[in-house]
């Protein structure tokens, strides 16, 4: 399988940025870790596995990046507005200088805390993201900032800023042109009811996003992950 590290100087960052990449063409996906995770977790976790046919045989590469989680949905060292410039700066590096790398449109795909980063990144720029794979997610801010909101945070919380756009947003035909799945387990450890919000949100807006719920043995952790991603990944890229 062919892979490249990066670490290189981000700009928007003001620091250095480590990433790598699997695969050699097709599709640029786009792997935010779980919570407080590192660019390595896609491999050290075995979700190379589950996307190795798709990597060999050209229809996928993956592109795995280092959150900033621990200064910011993690951190209650900060001010709630200290941690989301620190976020938006991130959102940034992604939007500014990791599509351009990858050539232009991404998929977006993440688990529990990645798939929140991953719903953030797909509804807020649907002209970069055109797919996406958010599993186990929470959709509000409130899991990071307590309750917090300003003209930043606001966006950080899918719940709240789909919710309150206009019907006839340009954005929501956008959507629809691309493929999007959240999908959420009812066992343990899982809050499927933030995606029953969003399925109940993306109904009134008209937004063709797949929702799917597991049943109740479906636990919070990586072999269902697996099976939810080996399930998913044949329609989103069909």
């Amino acid at each position: 399988m062919n892979t490249e590290y990066f670490k290189e100087y981000s700009p928007e960052m003001g620091r250095d940025m480590e990433l790598k990449t699997w695969g050699y063409g097709g599709v640029p996906v786009l792997f935010i870790p779980c919570q407080d995770g590192r660019f390595f977790d896609f491999e050290n976790f075995k979700m190379t596995d589950v996307f190795a046919p798709w990597i060999e045989s050209g229809r996928v590469k993956v592109y795995s990046v280092d959150t900033v989680d621990q200064e910011t949905w993690s951190d209650r060292s900060r001010s709630p507005r200290e941690r989301a410039e620190i976020y938006e700066r991130w959102i940034n590096f992604i939007t500014r200088e990791i599509v351009p790398m990858a050539g232009g449109e991404m998929m977006v795909m993440g688990c529990s805390l990645g798939a929140t980063h991953a719903a953030i990144l797909y509804y807020r720029f649907p002209e970069l993201f055109t797919r996406m794979l958010a599993i186990s997610g929470i959709y509000s801010s409130d899991y990071g900032f307590d309750g917090y909101k300003d003209d930043l945070v606001y966006f950080y919380s899918p719940v709240d800023f789909l919710a309150g756009m206009p019907n006839d947003h340009p954005y929501i035909e956008k959507y629809n042109r691309g493929r999007s799945v959240i999908c959420s387990g009812q066992g343990a450890w899982e809050q499927p009811d933030y995606a029953r919000r969003m399925a109940e949100i993306c109904r009134e807006k008209g937004i063709n996003t797949r929702v799917d719920l597991w049943g109740g043995d479906v636990n919070h952790d990586w072999p269902w992950w697996y099976k939810m991603t080996d399930y998913f990944l044949p329609w989103l890229l069909d």
